[in-house]
Formats: C-alpha cells, structure tokens, sequence
C-alpha cells in the first residue's frame, strides 16, 4: 500500500507533512516548522512517529525538531553535506542513498540551489516526491546559497520523475507565483485555468500543495525553460536553457 500522507499547515505559510506506512505502523514527518500543528495531527491520526526527514537547514524547516523528539522520540533523517548546521542526525544521506520507512523506500536526490546540501527524496511505489523549497508549487526556491547553474541541474532531475508524481512541497506560494508565472507566460491556457483553481482554492482556505509534476511542468515557468514562446518573449531564442532559467530567476525576485 502507498503512503497516506497528510499536509500540515504551518507558521504562516509552510507545511509539514505526515507520510503513514500502514502495512508497517511507521510514520515519517517531512519538516518540522513548528510542533503544535504536527502534534495535533499526530493525535488526531493515532499514528506513531518514527523518522523525521529534514530537507534543509532553514530555521522554518527545523525549528520544532526538538520540543517534537521531546513529545515522540524518532530517527532523524538529514543530508551529510549539511550535518554540521543542522540538528543532530541519525542517519546522514547523500544522492543515490535510500531511506526506509516501514515497507516504502525513498530515494534522495541533492537538490542544491536553494541552498547547498539540500535533498528530496522520491517515494517511487507512493508516486510522492517530497521536495521542500526547490521545486515549489508554480515556482522554484530562491537561491540563497547555490548559483542558477544548480538549481536548474535540480529540476531536471526532478523534472525527469514519472509525470504522475506528487509534488509535496514546502509553501503556500502559489497564488504569488501565478501572478508571477502568467507575466512571463500569459497565453497558456493550462496556466491560465490553474491560476483561477488556485485563487477558488485560497478563498476557500484550502492548500495548493501538493501538486502533481505534470501541472508543473505544463505551467510552472522554472520549469518550461525550453519552451519557445517563453524564449521568444525574453528574447531569448538562442540562448542555453540553463540562461533562460536563469533570467526567469532572476526577474522573479524582482517581481
């Protein structure tokens, strides 16, 4: 059986979320921005915590780590190349590693760019892909630490991934990257149709996250780099995909 996984809003804009093996009782928690709402969530499910994966080293993704393992003892779960600023690991990973919880197993992938030592990590028999602030719902973390040459590098392997898969990512940043996403893209129907699904969504209160990977890559623009009239409207047209990435970057945070 895959992974039932819950979405939890967190602060004001993240998510943590739940992933529960039922064949197994094994519950992994992706990002811990603060404890109340994954405690709630925990006693309203009954599941028992056992793993918490850590994405990156970002205080609103790591912060509620400790008054978590102080409620519900667990292995914690975190990239090798970013151990020495991130709490306490259990198990250090790097790309190519597999994690095990319960009966599903994920696969890491290094998804610098963001910022450098960051991972996903791709739960194949789940079709679920847990990806945090490098492929977002309609856009792509800011580069903090890594260089556009990265984070393009990033999404490609993720852009690769089975088209069916679940985009679990890290904000509620959707509507602002619609806005941001028709600038530079305005006549795609699909992007056009998904922009008012997301402002409905958000006037009910609901989450944009998850999405799935062949949304994203019929509308979000970071990851749509080849697309010739995208080229065409930078003026780009002969230019590397990884330059035009770089520039749609580039005029997102100044949008």
């Amino acid at each position: 059986m895959p992974f039932e996984i819950l979405t939890i809003p967190c602060l004001a804009d993240n998510y943590a979320f739940l992933a529960h093996d039922a064949d197994s009782g094994k519950t992994l928690c992706v990002d811990v921005p603060e404890t109340a709402p994954v405690l709630q969530a925990l006693e309203q499910t009954g599941w028992t915590l056992s793993h918490v994966l850590l994405t990156h080293h970002h205080a609103d993704h790591v912060q509620g780590l400790r008054d978590l393992l102080a409620a519900h003892p667990a292995t914690v779960i975190g990239a090798a190349a970013d151990a020495h600023r991130l709490p306490p690991l259990d198990i250090a990973v790097g790309e190519g590693d597999t994690i095990e919880i319960g009966h599903q197993a994920g696969h890491v992938i290094d998804v610098s760019g963001h910022t450098v030592g960051h991972i996903a990590v791709h739960f194949p028999a789940s079709h679920a892909v847990f990806t945090a602030d490098s492929l977002m719902a309609l856009g792509c973390g800011r580069l903090f630490e890594g260089t556009a040459d990265q984070m393009w590098d990033s999404l490609q392997k993720l852009m690769h991934l089975p088209p069916d898969t679940i985009v679990y990512s890290g904000h509620e940043y959707t509507s602002a990257n619609a806005k941001f996403a028709l600038s530079v893209d305005p006549d795609n129907s699909a992007l056009i149709s998904r922009s008012k699904a997301i402002d409905a969504a958000r006037e009910q209160g609901r989450p944009t996250v998850p999405s799935t990977l062949a949304e994203e890559l019929a509308t979000n623009p970071f990851l749509r780099a080849e697309d010739p009239t995208i080229r065409s409207r930078l003026a780009m047209q002969d230019e590397t995909d990884a330059a035009v990435f770089a520039e749609i970057r580039k005029r997102k945070d100044k949008f």
